[in-house]
């Protein structure tokens, strides 16, 4: 069996598998089509109230297929531009999904797998996973906003240098560098990553989606037009219904129960 992308579903979450184990969970376009179409058809589903991204077995993603690379280089330069067009389109999917999604890593995230795991809102790992940018290696560069994110949360230097020289990350490094949220025992990623996206459903789902805009707007915003933002999701926010229950919960010292 090829790649394919798994759906299940953890009470609130929706858990996304990408599942190729003997490639190491390799990326294809059938992999970025199927996570765009579970991305939008849950996004107005009001039971999923959050998302994680997971690997099959051992490995979160090795990246791209290099025996479909090989075989691309015989065809025509728009096939795999239109590939790579499929991961980018999957990329923007998850950074404009208005509910927060997690990556789960287990063992190694190389190449776009990297790009992908980035891309995440949050990103939980196991102590021993590798993270690699590995383009460099096999005489490409990167793809699926590795560049872009590597960039945004290092010091310009260090991004260079992790894309340039290809070498090898450990768990506990992009942990002490701010890119890793939560570290988990080997085997114990997804659990980890339940146990967080749990927390988060719990909480207004429109407050979490208003955090995630500011968060990412904040990157290119002036101030003052952060702070415009602000004031129209607070007071946006503050009208919900979802406003008057947490601050009468928390009032009562009852927990909320919100709604989307």
């Amino acid at each position: 069996m090829g790649a394919q992308l798994k759906t299940s579903t953890d009470a609130n979450t929706l858990i996304l598998t990408i599942s190729n184990p003997e490639l190491r969970n390799a990326l294809g376009p059938e992999i970025y089509a199927a996570g765009i179409e579970a991305l939008n058809a849950s996004e107005a589903n009001p039971d999923i109230r959050s998302v994680i991204i997971t690997g099959e077995g051992e490995h979160f993603c090795a990246g791209g297929n290099l025996n479909r690379l090989l075989a691309n280089r015989q065809q025509a330069p728009e096939v795999q531009s239109q590939s790579i067009e499929g991961l980018h389109n999957l990329i923007e999917c998850i950074r404009t999904y208005p509910k927060p999604v997690i990556a789960a890593v287990e063992g190694a995230a190389a190449g776009a797998g990297f790009s992908l795991a980035l891309a995440c809102d949050l990103l939980v790992a196991a102590r021993n996973s590798i993270f690699v940018m590995a383009y460099s290696t096999i005489g490409l560069s990167p793809d699926g906003g590795g560049s872009w994110q590597l960039t945004q949360k290092l010091p310009a230097n260090l991004a260079l240098e992790w894309m340039l020289t290809a070498e090898r990350q450990s768990a506990q490094r992009l942990y002490e560098l701010g890119l890793i949220n939560r570290i988990a025992d080997a085997g114990d990623a997804l659990q980890a990553a339940r146990i967080l996206a749990l927390a988060l459903n719990q909480r207004a789902p429109n407050a979490m989606r208003s955090i995630k805009e500011l968060a990412q707007l904040a990157q290119t915003n002036t101030l003052h037009e952060q702070l415009d933002l602000e004031r129209v999701n607070f007071v946006k926010n503050l009208h919900h219904a979802n406003a008057k229950e947490g601050i009468e919960a928390f009032l009562a010292k009852r927990p909320p129960l919100y709604q989307d």
